[in-house]
């Protein structure tokens, strides 16, 4: 490693945006817009408003309007903006493409394929992605509203989409589960680079595995692979930026609460089964710790929650299953003696609801809107969100079972199996169906600040 990568793991928080790097508090309102960039000048006019008001990492817990914003471009939106075509080529081929054009690849076929989603999720009149979150309704309608008002002096620029996000009152998935448990510990993140779900706990925590390189995560950082990755051209444009995977995901929930049912003698078993699913029980109690039942203290408890692996406490998946969806998000220490790397395969998530809450009981679907927008954040999409998507939610080889999918997020199709392992005789469940259907999707970039007033500043 040259001496200049090795400083270059002192990271510039100040130019990075924070949601890289910080984890939004809780509780939380927000929203997801999309917008379509018809003049150059004007889109650039509306990056120049944004750029102060992105929080950097350094200024996370202290935002500029006391509300959460990012912002992440589309390569057909950084054309929009006049951005040179040297410059656009020197982007990976999986981002000039876009998610829609890797659907196959993804998974998302089906009712997931793109003819599916929702418009215009997928075309090419995405260019521009923005993010803002608050605590309250009235924090964020004060940055919605001068958003508004910037907007309503550049006709160039529209609003083509929009998507209400705002945290469940039982603070956990409409699946029931709590999220958001077991990011990666980053160098040179800083000790507030991980936030408890419970909003009281700052620093390093236990179960967090090794330390990874911020250059799987950041451009112009060493990676584990010992170097700095290429990364788009000029470098005022690509340094401190990201990839991001922007996924709209519908969960069928009652599809997932009479599964359930049929596949359980009682709602204990039913408990149960859903917790051998996941890796967790509902509360986030990791299996690992608490087989038999749920512990809602040990899960509360940051310094516990996270603290396991699998090689040793669980290596033949009695505890928790080996598909289970934890397990194959971030196998830990279980593929040691594998040719895999698990260090360079992991990605940054940040999930957020959306939806109301299907009623407590009910096996029957409304026909509402729910579920999960999840971002992904990562230096490589082909050897992070793809290669989470193709190999680990989608396959089952690496874990020898063979064409097993993710119980939860892998592409079932009513006919695959899910095994839960027991003595002494294992237990196979038939027919898994699809809970997770893809609404659609967008890779994105997302800039450094001092890349953000770059673009704002091109000339025609």
């Amino acid at each position: 490693m040259t001496d200049s990568a090795s400083a270059a793991q002192v990271l510039e928080l100040d130019d990075i945006q924070g949601t890289v790097l910080r984890q939004r508090p809780s509780p939380y309102v927000g929203a997801y817009f999309l917008l379509r960039v018809d003049d150059a000048a004007d889109g650039r006019r509306m990056l120049a408003h944004l750029a102060p008001r992105v929080a950097s990492a350094a200024r996370w817990w202290e935002p500029p309007d006391r509300a959460w914003f990012s912002v992440a471009l589309s390569h057909s939106g950084l054309r929009a903006l006049g951005v040179p075509q040297a410059s656009l080529d020197s982007f990976p081929a999986e981002f000039r493409q876009g998610m829609a054009a890797r659907a196959v690849r993804l998974g998302d076929v089906g009712e997931s394929g793109p003819e599916h989603w929702d418009p215009p999720l997928g075309s090419t009149d995405v260019h521009v992605a923005l993010s803002v979150f608050a605590p309250d309704e009235a924090g964020l309608q004060r940055v919605l509203d001068d958003a508004r008002r910037a907007l309503s002096g550049l006709p160039g620029v529209s609003v083509i989409y929009r998507l209400e996000a705002e945290q469940l009152p039982t603070r956990r998935t409409h699946l029931g589960f709590v999220d958001g448990i077991g990011e990666p510990d980053i160098e040179g993140a800083g000790v507030a680079s991980i936030l408890h779900a419970g909003g009281d706990h700052y620093g390093y925590l236990p179960g967090f595995g090794p330390t990874i390189k911020a250059g799987e995560f950041l451009l112009g950082y060493t990676n584990e692979l010992g170097r700095v990755a290429a990364m788009p051209q000029p470098g005022v444009l690509g340094r401190n930026g990201t990839y991001v995977a922007f996924r709209k995901l519908h969960l069928q929930v009652a599809a997932f609460r009479r599964y359930l049912r049929d596949n359980a003698s009682s709602p204990e078993e039913e408990e149960l089964l859903a917790a051998k699913m996941v890796g967790r029980w509902r509360s986030g109690a990791p299996l690992v710790l608490t087989p038999e039942h749920d512990d809602p203290d040990l899960a509360a408890d940051p310094m516990r929650a996270n603290d396991f692996n699998y090689r040793h406490e669980d290596p033949t998946g009695l505890r928790c299953p080996l598909g289970s969806h934890i397990r194959r998000m971030n196998p830990r220490d279980a593929l040691t003696d594998s040719i895999v790397d698990v260090k360079i395969h992991r990605a940054l998530r940040r999930g957020t609801t959306y939806g109301p809450m299907l009623p407590e009981g009910q096996l029957e679907d409304d026909g509402a809107e729910r579920g999960i927008v999840f971002i992904f954040m990562g230096a490589d999409l082909v050897r992070q969100f793809e290669f989470l998507k193709t190999q680990w939610a989608n396959d089952g080889d690496f874990v020898g079972l063979g064409t097993e999918k993710d119980p939860l997020v892998g592409d079932n199709d009513a006919t695959g199996t899910f095994t839960i392992p027991r003595r002494p005789i294992r237990r196979r469940l038939q027919q898994l169906p699809r809970f997770t259907i893809t609404k659609g999707g967008e890779y994105l970039f997302m800039p450094g600040l001092r890349a953000l007033n770059w673009l704002a500043e091109l000339e025609d």
